[in-house]
């Protein structure tokens, strides 16, 4: 598999989505079986967060993550999001691969990623903003989605607000494909909020790799 991952990069078209303060890339990276191969290495391999890494705080009530979540990284690293401090586990041989196959197709070094498995079309992530603290604002997050398709929703900050002249931008929507990468520029996050509704249409298992650039903890 590291061969394969060696291989990669040297073709790879872009898509571009822009809007008001948007801008992504989208690129189908993986050829299918490798996706798959890789989809069954974490399956086999990866164990997710329990007890309260497993939770996030809603208007001040706990409440379990409604998807299975684990996060690997640089030793003395985390990230803190909905009241819930994630520690950094050890980084496995095989997203260290991936990391550095992502190093050299974008330009970017990642010291984090966040994994996110969706069970079934009823896991799902609420809208919201990777623009915690703790991010490096001017990295983009590279988004790698393995499984089952599943749509991504983008809404401006703008349309959010409960007020009279609140903007009338339409949504951008993306369906993430197994194999696919996105790519999050600046300033994306800081404006757009984004979530991954639930959909009973779409029943498989769904793994999605989140790598970030944390600032070091003090």
């Amino acid at each position: 598999m590291e061969e394969e991952l060696a291989e990669l990069g040297k073709t790879v078209v872009w898509e571009k989505f822009s809007a008001e303060g948007l801008d992504m890339d989208y690129t189908l990276l993986l050829p299918a079986s490798l996706a798959s191969k890789i989809l069954l290495c974490l399956e086999r391999d990866v164990q997710y967060f329990s007890g309260n890494n497993a939770q996030v705080k809603v208007f001040g009530k706990w409440h379990p993550i409604p998807r299975q979540q684990v996060a690997f990284g640089d030793p003395g690293l985390f990230y803190t999001f909905s009241g819930n401090t994630i520690p950094a586990v050890s980084w496995p041989p095989l997203l260290i691969q991936i990391r550095d196959m992502l190093h050299r197709i974008t330009g970017h070094y990642y010291n984090f990623v966040l994994v996110n498995r969706y069970r079934n079309g009823d896991d799902h992530i609420g809208e919201h903003r990777d623009n915690e603290r703790g991010l490096d604002p001017a990295s983009p997050i590279a988004s790698l989605s393995l499984g089952q398709a599943r749509e991504f929703v983008l809404r401006h900050g703008a349309v959010r607000k409960k007020i009279r002249d609140k903007r009338d931008i339409p949504p951008v929507k993306v369906l993430l494909q197994h194999g696919s990468l996105l790519m999050m520029n600046p300033p994306t996050n800081e404006i757009w909020y984004h979530s991954l509704p639930p959909r009973k249409s779409c029943p498989g298992v769904r793994i999605n790799l989140t790598f970030r650039k944390l600032l070091q903890n003090s």
